[in-house]
C-alpha cells in the first residue's frame, strides 16, 4: 500500500477541524494522527518546532505546518473545487473572515470556553475559570449575530460560493458545538447556514468525533438538530 498523507491535529482544535474539512471537503485521502502537543514529543517537534497542529505530511515526506499555510497549500495543490476565491476581491474577503474566526472568534468565544473546559484538564491547569466560561458564553451572541447579518446579504459567508471562510467558522462553531454552547435557538440565521454546512458529506467525519470520556450532546451529530 502506497504512503498516505498524514495530518496531526486534535479532536477540538478547531485550526485542525479547518484542513480536516478542507482536505474533506476536496476529496483528498489523508490520515489523521492525533497530537498531544503538551507532551512535547521530539519527534514532532523535529517535524513541527512550535509544537501545534494542525501539520500536513504528504506521502513524499514534505511538511506544511500552520492553519494558514496548511490551507493555502491545500488549496492551490488540489485546486479543486476552489476554496479561497477565484479573483483577488473575493479572496481578500474568504481571508478577512478566516482571520475573523481564528482570532478574533478564537481568542473571545473558542478560547473562554473549549480551552477552559477541556484543554485545561489535559494540560493539568486546574479548574475551569467561571468567569471566562461566562465571557464565552456571552461573546458567542455578537459572532452568531454576525454570521447572521452576512447570512441575509449572501448565500455563503464570504460570498455566493461555499468557501474556506464557512469551513473556518463551521469548525469553530463545532468544537463548542461539541461542549453544548452554542444557544442555536435564539441565533435562526445562523442556526440555518449552520445546518447547510452540517449537512455537507465533508462535514460527517467531524460529527462522529468522540473524545475518550466526553460524549458530544445529541443534537451535535443530529443534522437537524
Amino acid at each position: 500500500m502506497p504512503p498516505m498523507r498524514i495530518l496531526y491535529h486534535l479532536w477540538l482544535s478547531p485550526e485542525s477541524r479547518t484542513i480536516r474539512l478542507l482536505l474533506a471537503s476536496k476529496e483528498v485521502e489523508f490520515e489523521m494522527r492525533i497530537e498531544k502537543t503538551w507532551e512535547r514529543r521530539a519527534q514532532f517537534l523535529a517535524i513541527n518546532p512550535a509544537g501545534t497542529v494542525p501539520v500536513l505530511v504528504e506521502a513524499d515526506g514534505a511538511v506544511v505546518a500552520g492553519p494558514s499555510a496548511v490551507a493555502e497549500y491545500v488549496d492551490e495543490i488540489y485546486p479543486e473545487p476552489p476554496m479561497i476565491g477565484a479573483e483577488p476581491a473575493a479572496r481578500a474577503e474568504v481571508r478577512r473572515l478566516v482571520d475573523w474566526f481564528g482570532r478574533k472568534f478564537g481568542s473571545e468565544v473558542t478560547a473562554n470556553l473549549v480551552d477552559e473546559k477541556i484543554m485545561k484538564r489535559f494540560l493539568g491547569l486546574g479548574q475551569p475559570s467561571s468567569s471566562a466560561i461566562r465571557a464565552g458564553q456571552a461573546n458567542i451572541h455578537h459572532h452568531l449575530d454576525y454570521i447572521g447579518w452576512l447570512c441575509e446579504r449572501r448565500k455563503w459567508l464570504a460570498g455566493e460560493a461555499f468557501s474556506l471562510a464557512d469551513i473556518a467558522a463551521a469548525a469553530h462553531l463545532s468544537a463548542v458545538d461539541y461542549l453544548g454552547d452554542v444557544p442555536w435557538n435564539d441565533h435562526e440565521a445562523a442556526r440555518d447556514w449552520y445546518a447547510r454546512v452540517k449537512s455537507r458529506p465533508a462535514f460527517r467525519p467531524l460529527l462522529a468525533d468522540a473524545i475518550p470520556g466526553c460524549p458530544p450532546p445529541k443534537h451535535y451529530a443530529d443534522l437537524d438538530f
